[in-house]
């Protein structure tokens, strides 16, 4: 660990370092999905299409939704898609040029090369899909490969456990949690911290890119080997 002048144990140097860049809605294409800038003129009948077949539990654990109405749900996309952060995506199926979910960067640090990922919303029909898992990690690698990011953030209700098995499914690190840390909906919210930070990334990559392999799956689209025994393989051969 190195020292300063006093003796004293500091950070390793980041040489050369410089502010990373925000984002500005570059397309990242996968095999099953494209993640595009979110724009309500373009995506909202398709996702309101979406939104309104959904049952009203999906919103439980966001800051928004549900929405009762079309125009509400219009209302909150176009306010939310002013915002430069979050900085919403929306997720496309290749396979139907539909919009079936979106996702956002958000807490965006260039300084830092601190940013999350949030404010996920998949559909019925995205949910436990291939192309669900390649959107997060499309996402992830624009951020870390494309933009230099250092530190990937996910964070959600210490109570949504779906949430939690899906960010430890796809290699972030549980750090633990902050007590109290909002209110939302009128009640109290124990927020449950996760990352990834860049030199952990080449391992979460190598397990992903193996999952989303074609050769991966079965005729009927199961999955041969889980994402977990994967990554569990890449950590023991480090």
């Amino acid at each position: 660990m190195p020292t300063n002048e006093y003796g004293q144990p500091i950070g390793e140097p980041i040489p050369d370092w410089s502010p990373r860049p925000r984002p500005i809605g570059t397309p990242v294409i996968g095999r099953h999905c494209r993640v595009e800038r979110l724009h309500p003129a373009r995506h909202l009948d398709q996702l309101w299409a979406v939104v309104a077949d959904d049952e009203p539990s999906a919103w439980t654990y966001m800051f928004y939704g549900p929405f009762e109405s079309k125009a509400a749900f219009q209302g909150w996309l176009e306010a939310a898609c002013a915002q430069s952060d979050p900085y919403y995506y929306a997720i496309v199926d290749l396979a139907t040029s539909t919009v079936k979910g979106f996702a956002s960067y958000l807490r965006i640090e260039p300084n830092a090369g601190v940013i999350e990922v949030g404010s996920i919303y998949f559909s019925r029909a995205l949910r436990r899909s291939v192309a669900a898992t390649e959107a997060m990690y499309l996402m992830m690698r624009h951020a870390i490969e494309d933009m230099g990011y250092r530190r990937y953030e996910w964070k959600c209700d210490s109570l949504n456990a779906p949430s939690r098995r899906a960010a430890e499914r796809l290699g972030f690190v549980f750090e633990g949690i902050f007590r109290q840390a909002v209110v939302y909906k009128g009640r109290n919210r124990d927020t449950a911290w996760f990352s990834i930070v860049d030199r952990e990334w080449p391992e979460v990559k190598r397990a992903l890119e193996h999952w989303l392999d074609p050769g991966n799956f079965n005729v009927d689209g199961s999955q041969k080997t889980p994402l977990a025994d994967l990554r569990t393989h890449s950590e023991k051969n480090l």
